[in-house]
């Protein structure tokens, strides 16, 4: 089955120096641009990522100092990068989680505009675990009937969720479910629109869901201790945690997102934000 878009998608996966998005970098990235005439090109890369590879981390990918030593930073093939997923959706496994927000914040480093407005993103994990709650390798098995061979190596395991995908589509074409309002629906269609709304956690704001809507299309915080609150009543209330938030180790998406709720006057009636 080939998939039916409307522009290019990129699948991608990361190997990095751990999981934390505002201060973890990129290691090696691999980018399957899949066209709409089913096509596809892969790019992988190794980046230097200009800091040491903790050894645990090493234990689970595999890449070690000195194998990205010589490699290129990510601002010496950043321009490269933004070419190659230029107009294109974008898909991962746990990526609306974790690696859109990381490759959004190195770009954001790097002082370039990869702008995500518009685009859509398919969670190919967030799709399994609601149709089948389980890891990519346990996915791969029970999708496509193989072992995955090579696992955290970053070109299996964007072409192992790539043929993931391709299989859920194969195997929920005809599949219904009914969501909390009673209606029913087929929420793994051959189409990518469709797909990125399922594979959404959350209805997130910033990249990586600290600040999210509430039920009422209200920004609210995620964590801390004003989960649940208005971001705009907490600004008003106490200006010092929008400083806290500047000044503290979140992602600069989020500080993106925090600082056009406070720049746009604290107005209740302005329309949604429409950043990412």
């Amino acid at each position: 089955m080939n998939l039916n878009l409307t522009r290019p998608i990129a699948f991608f996966d990361l190997e990095t120096t751990g999981i934390k998005v505002s201060t973890d970098r990129i290691v090696e990235i691999c980018i399957v641009r899949v066209a709409m005439d089913g096509s596809s090109k892969i790019k992988t890369l190794r980046i230097n990522p200009e800091m040491h590879i903790p050894e645990e981390v090493v234990a689970i990918h595999g890449i070690t100092d000195e194998d990205v030593k010589d490699a290129p930073k990510f601002s010496e093939v950043a321009h490269e990068l933004v070419q190659f997923l230029d107009n294109c959706d974008l898909a991962g496994f746990n990526s609306n989680h974790f690696d859109i927000p990381l490759l959004a914040e190195e770009f954001f480093r790097t002082g370039i505009d990869f702008d995500l407005k518009g685009r859509r993103f398919v969670d190919i994990q967030n799709i399994f675990h609601k149709m089948e709650p389980r890891n990519l390798r346990a996915a791969y098995k029970f999708y496509c009937g193989k072992d995955l061979i090579n696992a955290h190596s970053a070109e299996a395991d964007t072409m192992a969720t790539y043929e993931i995908l391709l299989a859920q589509l194969d195997r929920y074409q005809d599949v219904k479910i009914t969501d909390r309002k009673g209606k029913t629906y087929n929420p793994v269609a051959n189409d990518i629109k469709v797909l990125a709304e399922f594979s959404h956690a959350s209805r997130n704001v910033d990249l990586i869901g600290h600040i999210v809507y509430n039920d009422k299309d209200v920004e609210v915080f995620n964590f801390g201790k004003h989960k649940g609150k208005a971001v705009d009543q907490v600004f008003r209330d106490e200006p010092s945690y929008y400083d806290w938030i500047m000044k503290s180790e979140f992602p600069l998406s989020t500080k993106k997102v925090v600082t056009v709720i406070k720049l746009r006057g604290f107005n209740k009636d302005s329309v949604k934000l429409d950043l990412f």
